[in-house]
């Protein structure tokens, strides 16, 4: 059968549908699915918070008997692999779909296409590819940590009419109105996770979380670069780390079992590090390497080479790395700031703060899928000159900063290359341009 524009219309409404829930569902994308009869929705569901149970087995449920001879509408491919819970393709098989219209197959090598083949094996006519641009779109992040093992980076930016993000020694300024940031509010809900630089958490002392009344509970993971645990204990992101989670990113030198595991193999460390700290062994430091050598440093992916990454090295941000103790040991100070910041609940791990092509796939590792990277200048110069930034939120307001602004590190004259412009809306007098690289 042919893709009608009805097919395209009730696509279109999985998409938006499948929106409602982003950020919210763990490892899982969040799928919509509709099931039609007859040109009329019979049932329709979001993957779930948690990402259980999956989007196709809910909508069904809300069909019942209507969606035997019924077509379903998924945004992405129906899972074909037994797991937590059954395959979604045979639970459309049992109810007696006829027709499945898919927008993007899942390149998960689990499924890969065999749910299709489920789904074809037992006579049910099946299209994909509908509206895949924009379906592909609302599942960047899980596209994006499936294909190349890292979340899906967006940059936000704010700049004002003579080109500053800010001005110096004055923390927080307004740039953009109450509509543009309204916005910005939104799509952090709908992000896993937030990430600042140490000199932006210090000088801003911002919260990071979502405060539109009733989305406040799908604040973001907050990030902090902070090399040698510079976060003021008074911060406002330590006195909300219980309600909100805080991770401070450290650098290697700040480990506290890095002495202890002087003289072990290389490989023991791995399985040392994540025994003694808890975490993923790739946040510790790199084993048998000294993170300082450029022909030491772990190479990024294929696929981030392919899209721009540096091999090398990346040094750290002028101003944005405070110095640590003298001697090159923990100091008493520092160890204590630990232990306090821990106190607090604020999360603590170790991995070249400055080295995005190994931070990104340490925070894969732990479900985190979509990454929006906020602030300052030295920071979104790093992703950016790293060529790890998926896709550009440039917000440009009439407000003029004059003396002591800083620069923005990007302009709508020198989007980087392999960035295609996919938009402009209005937020009030505030312009926001988007461009986007290809999933």
């Amino acid at each position: 059968m042919s893709i009608t524009p009805h097919d395209e219309s009730f696509m279109a409404a999985a998409i938006r549908l499948s929106r409602r829930h982003l950020g919210r569902t763990a490892t899982n994308p969040s799928v919509g699915c509709l099931i039609v009869k007859d040109g009329v929705v019979v049932g329709q569901a979001v993957t779930a918070l948690g990402g259980r149970p999956h989007a196709e087995p809910q909508a069904l449920a809300e069909a019942g008997e209507a969606a035997r001879g019924a077509t379903a509408y998924v945004t992405l491919e129906p899972c074909s692999h037994h797991g937590k819970t059954p395959p979604c393709a045979e639970a459309l098989i049992a109810h007696g779909v006829a027709r499945v219209v898919i927008s993007v197959t899942d390149p998960d090598p689990r499924v890969s296409g065999r749910g299709i083949a489920m789904l074809r094996e037992a006579g049910i006519e099946v299209d994909a590819g509908v509206l895949e641009a924009e379906g592909r779109r609302s599942l960047a992040g899980y596209l994006t940590r499936q294909t190349k093992s890292r979340p899906y980076v967006t940059l936000k930016l704010a700049v004002s009419a003579d080109g500053m993000i800010g001005r110096a020694g004055e923390g927080q300024v307004a740039i953009t109105g109450p509509e543009a940031r309204a916005e910005v509010q939104a799509l952090r809900a709908e992000t896993d996770a937030i990430l600042v630089g140490i000199g932006t958490a210090i000088s801003d002392d911002p919260l990071l979380t979502v405060r539109t009344p009733g989305l406040e509970a799908q604040s973001p993971i907050r990030i902090v670069l902070d090399p040698s645990l510079a976060l003021p204990l008074t911060s406002k992101l330590v006195a909300t780390a219980r309600d909100v989670p805080v991770i401070l990113v450290a650098s290697e030198q700040v480990w506290p079992l890095s002495a202890d595991a002087e003289g072990l193999p290389p490989s023991v460390l791995p399985d040392y590090r994540g025994r003694a700290t808890g975490l993923d062994p790739s946040f510790g430091p790199p084993t048998g390497r000294d993170p300082s050598a450029q022909d030491g440093s772990p190479s990024p992916t294929p696929a981030d080479v392919e899209r721009g990454a540096s091999p090398l090295l990346i040094s750290p941000p002028v101003g944005e790395m405070p110095g640590r103790a003298e001697g090159g040991g923990l100091s008493t100070d520092l160890d204590s700031r630990r232990t306090a910041l821990e106190a607090a609940g604020v999360e603590i791990v170790y991995c070249n703060p400055y080295h995005p092509e190994i931070l990104l796939p340490a925070l894969a590792t732990r479900g985190i899928s979509s990454l929006l990277v906020e602030g300052g200048a030295k920071t979104a110069r790093l992703f950016l000159e790293a060529g790890l930034v998926d896709r550009i939120q440039l917000y440009q307001a009439p407000v003029v900063i004059g003396k002591d602004g800083i620069e923005s590190p990007l302009a709508r004259t020198d989007i980087p290359s392999g960035f295609a412009h996919t938009g402009t809306q209005m937020f009030g007098e505030d312009r926001l341009d988007e461009y986007e690289r290809g999933l």
